[in-house]
């Protein structure tokens, strides 16, 4: 049985300019043989979940720095849920409070990574989220 890769959205929803720690989680999933999907800046959250269902991806992270992650991400989850992408797992980095890090959990996000996270975290998480034998 041969595994297939892992398929993962980047995304940078809302106004936010900033897209460097996006580009290096990008980069590490890709080196650790995801296939790896980068939308670039200033994102809808439709913009993204229509990616994500036409990409077929397996998992979606979102790159928030603006603040309005609690807008942002909740409508991502609705749309793809509306999609029928209830597997597709979320995780969001950013700069996210430590109070609002429950609530995104609650909605479905698998993951929230702050600022100075491993990026061979994130690379293990997905991989013990979603498996890859097919």
């Amino acid at each position: 049985m041969t595994e297939r890769k892992i398929r993962v959205l980047v995304a940078k929803p809302g106004l936010d300019g900033h897209d460097r720690g996006a580009k290096v989680v990008a980069r590490a999933l890709r080196d650790a043989g995801m296939e790896v999907i980068y939308t670039g800046l200033r994102q809808t959250p439709e913009m993204i979940a229509e990616a994500a269902l036409q990409e077929d991806v397996d998992a979606v992270g979102l790159s928030i720095l603006s603040g309005a992650h609690m807008a942002l991400v909740p409508r991502v989850v609705e749309l793809l849920r509306a999609n029928g992408q209830n597997n597709v797992k979320i995780f969001v980095g950013g700069i996210i409070p430590d109070e609002d890090v429950p609530r995104l959990k609650e909605i479905g996000v698998m993951e929230v990574y702050g600022p100075g996270s491993s990026t061979e975290k994130v690379i293990t998480d997905i991989r013990t989220a979603i498996p890859t034998a097919g």
